[in-house]
C-alpha cells in the first residue's frame, strides 16, 4: 500500500533546467534589458512565511509564497518550503518565480481510503482519478485534468520570452536539477543555484556519499522490517481474505492477498485498462464510460476493504512500508 505522501508528488526529475520550468507557475513578465536579468528587479519575500490566502492551495498567486497543507508530512512539507525558497533566492537576483508543487489534486487519503468518508465522496465521482481529468477537464480536483495542471506553464512561458543570453542567466541562476533517491536516502546529484540552496536551506548540507549509502541500507532494512510486520499481522491477514472474498463475490479478480499490496490492488487494476496513450487523450465523450465503470469499481473497493483499512492504517501509521509502490 502506498505511503501516504508518495513521493511522486512533487519530483525535481527534469534533466535541465528550462524543462523543469514548465512544472512551476510564473508571474507576470517584467520588462526586460540586456545583462540576461529582467531589468527591474523585485524585492523577494520570507521564504518561511506561506501567503495564509492560499491556505493548501499547491500553486501560489500575485507573488504569494505555499502555505504548507495542515497535517503534511515532512516529505510534503519539505517540498513546499523548498519551492518557497527557490521563489525567495531567484527574486532576490531579479527573476520572478512563483512556488508550485505540482500534482497534489486530492487528499491522498481520499484515494487510499483511510478516511472512508473522505474517500467516498472522492470515489462517487472521481472513481480511483484514472479517467477523471479526462471527463472533467476544467475541474481543478479532478486528477490529471487539464485544470488541475493549468499551473505548470506560466514560468516555461516567461522563460520563453527570454533572450538567449537571458535565458542562460536565468537558468544559471535556477540551478540544475536532482532525481530523486532511494526511500531514506537524500541522495542524487545536487543542483547548484536556488534549486541547491532551497534543498541545503531545508534540509540541511548535504552528507557523504558513504552516509547516504549507509542511511538508505538501514532505510531498506527497516522497511522489509515494517512490511513483514504487517504482512504477518494475524488481524490484518484474516481481515484481507475477509476483503479478498468480498472482492471475488463481486466479480473483481484477486491478485494478492497480502496486506501491504490488496489495498491498492484493484486501483492498480483499473490504472492498466487506461491506453498506452495515457487516458488524458481521451475525449470526455469517450471517457465517460470508463469513468462509469471505474466509479464502481472504485465504490466495490471501497466497501469491501472498509474493515481491512479501518485496522491496516493505524497499524501502517507505525510500520509505514514502502516496498515497491514508494
Amino acid at each position: 500500500m502506498n505511503k501516504h505522501a508518495s513521493r511522486s508528488l512533487w519530483v525535481f526529475a527534469a534533466v535541465t533546467v528550462l524543462p523543469l520550468a514548465a512544472s512551476c507557475s510564473g508571474a507576470a513578465h517584467p520588462a526586460k534589458g540586456t545583462s540576461g536579468r529582467p531589468s527591474q528587479r523585485q524585492e523577494a519575500p520570507d521564504a518561511s512565511t506561506p501567503a495564509a490566502a492560499h491556505g493548501s492551495s499547491a500553486s501560489a498567486t500575485d507573488g504569494g509564497l505555499l502555505g504548507v497543507p495542515p497535517g503534511a508530512d515532512k516529505e510534503v512539507k519539505e517540498a513546499y518550503l523548498e519551492q518557497n525558497a527557490v521563489a525567495g533566492c531567484m527574486r532576490k537576483q531579479g527573476f520572478p518565480y512563483t512556488p508550485t508543487v505540482a500534482g497534489i489534486t486530492a487528499p491522498v487519503s481520499a484515494v487510499d481510503g483511510k478516511d472512508y468518508a473522505l474517500a467516498k465522496r472522492f470515489r462517487e465521482k472521481y472513481g480511483f482519478g484514472v479517467y477523471a481529468g479526462a471527463v472533467y477537464p476544467d475541474d481543478p480536483k479532478a486528477p490529471m485534468s487539464r485544470a488541475s495542471q493549468a499551473d505548470e506553464t506560466p514560468n516555461a512561458d516567461y522563460a520563453a520570452t527570454l533572450t538567449p543570453a537571458q535565458r542562460d542567466a536565468y537558468e544559471k541562476a535556477l540551478g540544475g536539477v536532482r532525481k530523486p533517491s532511494a526511500p531514506g536516502g537524500r541522495g542524487g546529484q545536487e543542483p547548484g543555484g536556488c534549486l541547491g540552496k532551497a534543498i541545503r536551506q531545508v534540509e540541511g548540507p548535504p552528507e557523504s556519499a558513504a552516509r547516504q549509502r549507509a542511511e538508505q541500507e538501514d532505510a531498506l532494512r527497516k522497511d522489509q522490517a515494517d512490511g513483514q510486520y504487517l504482512n504477518g499481522d494475524p488481524q490484518l491477514v484474516s481481515l484481507a481474505q475477509s476483503y479478498a472474498a468480498c472482492l471475488r463475490k463481486q466479480g473483481i479478480p484477486v491478485t494478492t492477498t497480502q496486506p501491504t499490496s490488496i489495498g491498492d490492488m484493484v486501483k492498480f487494476q483499473a490504472s492498466a485498462t487506461a491506453p498506452g496513450s495515457g487516458a488524458g487523450k481521451l475525449t470526455p465523450q469517450e471517457a465517460t464510460p470508463r469513468l462509469t465503470r471505474e466509479i464502481h469499481l472504485a465504490l466495490q473497493d471501497l466497501e469491501c476493504g472498509k474493515k481491512f483499512r479501518a485496522a491496516y492504517f493505524p497499524k501502517f501509521a507505525g510500520h509505514p512500508y514502502v516496498g515497491n509502490n514508494g
